[in-house]
């Protein structure tokens, strides 16, 4: 398993990847990887690594920051929408 996925710098004609920025309030996703190396670091200190389960539990008004539980110990962290869409879910 790939802990980083490069961008792609041409279209894909595929079906795109779902990130964490694209859950919605309450729905839960597993971590598969992360896409920007250089934020990858930051986001595995926090604990967004893959196989953890991330539950979308609530968006500041203007949709930035996000607030996330991480796995079983209730881990709460706040990334902003930029940050959670480098986190890439299994479908």
């Amino acid at each position: 398993m790939a802990l980083f996925r490069r961008a792609l710098t041409s279209v894909s004609v595929g079906p795109t990847r779902r990130s964490v920025r694209d859950l919605r309030l309450g729905e839960t996703g597993t971590v598969c990887c992360l896409e920007d190396p250089e934020m990858a670091l930051k986001l595995l200190e926090m604990g967004c690594v893959p196989g953890v389960q991330v539950r979308l539990s609530g968006r500041a008004p203007l949709g930035d920051p996000l607030m996330l539980v991480l796995g079983d110990q209730e881990y709460t962290l706040s990334v902003r929408a930029s940050e959670a869409a480098t986190i890439l879910l299994k479908e």
